[in-house]
């Protein structure tokens, strides 16, 4: 597991199996709303790079009409969900979720982490409310990407808002901005004439972020400015939910993107191309998403 990969719910160990909490699901009157209108198109998605075969190979894609929003849902609009319909997600029905230790106080009390990237910490009540433990809340955070929620809690969302979650295809078509082949939703460079356009690590990680970008954790869904076509954060802040699996026949659910955490020393995914999987239940600090919608009024 790289440094910026959010871990999987199979990484739970003692956890109850079998668990699915029933979304509750309320259409929101007015369907979707601050989508953007993104007309059909033939792209290529994709990549050929070396170290990250997941990603291989480039591919044409011909997309239908479709709408997608501009940022990823904030706490601030998670909370009117759940205060609407009552929705508890899979984090607070599992009693605990993944924070990446690093946010944590220093004199927080010794949790499990993760065999594989033990920066990933075991920490019991937090959940989307609560990122980093009962001890923090989001009053200060509501501009910022909700996190800790499953695939399953991001479908509940989406369909309480008329929309759903979009493909892999559409997203890295939206992400991209109209530019063809590029690692970035801007181009070439990482940070053009020094400039940070993203929100990712600066420093030795895991054990020193500098901040140079201005953030620690999460972000504002609108921090930095949108691609060509309106998205913002399409590359770090946080992994956003797709709809679909992570391969044909395979069960497993997947995020695009990257995250906060991802640094070119040992993880390069923070890039329009990249991709993770996970099951669906899984929920950590930096797994977020963006909801999409069919525009039945245009024809595919």
């Amino acid at each position: 597991m790289s440094g910026c990969c959010s871990p999987s719910a199979g990484d739970r160990e003692g956890r109850t199996g079998g668990r699915e909490p029933e979304p509750v699901v309320v259409r929101r009157p007015g369907g979707p709303s601050a989508l953007l209108d993104l007309p059909g198109a033939t792209a290529l998605v994709g990549s050929d790079d070396p170290d990250h075969p997941e990603e291989w190979p480039v591919r044409e894609v011909v997309l239908a009409p479709y709408r997608i929003a501009g940022c990823t849902v904030t706490n601030a609009e998670f909370a009117g969900f759940v205060s609407a319909t009552g929705h508890r997600t899979e984090a607070e029905a599992f009693g605990w979720s993944f924070v990446f230790g690093g946010l944590l106080p220093d004199d927080f009390p010794p949790t499990r982490g993760v065999a594989a990237a033990p920066w990933w910490r075991e920490v019991h009540g937090a959940d989307w409310a609560h990122p980093e433990g009962p001890q923090s809340g989001v009053d200060d955070r509501g501009d910022h990407p909700v996190v800790h929620v499953s695939r399953r809690d991001a479908e509940a969302y989406a369909a309480w808002a008329g929309g759903r979650l979009p493909t892999e295809d559409e997203w890295e078509h939206a992400a991209r901005g109209g530019l063809v082949g590029q690692p970035f939703p801007w181009g070439e460079e990482l940070e053009p004439g020094g400039e940070h356009r993203m929100n990712v690590w600066q420093g030795t990680f895991p054990t020193h972020d500098t901040a140079e970008d201005g953030w620690r954790g999460t972000a504002p869904v609108r921090a930095y400015p949108p691609n060509a076509l309106g998205l913002h954060a399409t590359t770090g802040n946080v992994w956003e939910w797709c709809a679909g699996p992570w391969a044909p026949g395979d069960a497993g659910g997947v995020s695009r993107g990257g995250s906060y955490l991802c640094h070119a020393s040992y993880c390069r995914r923070y890039r329009v191309s990249a991709r993770q999987s996970h099951t669906p239940d899984s929920t950590a600090g930096n797994l977020g998403f963006r909801i999409a919608a069919d525009r039945p009024d245009l024809p595919a």
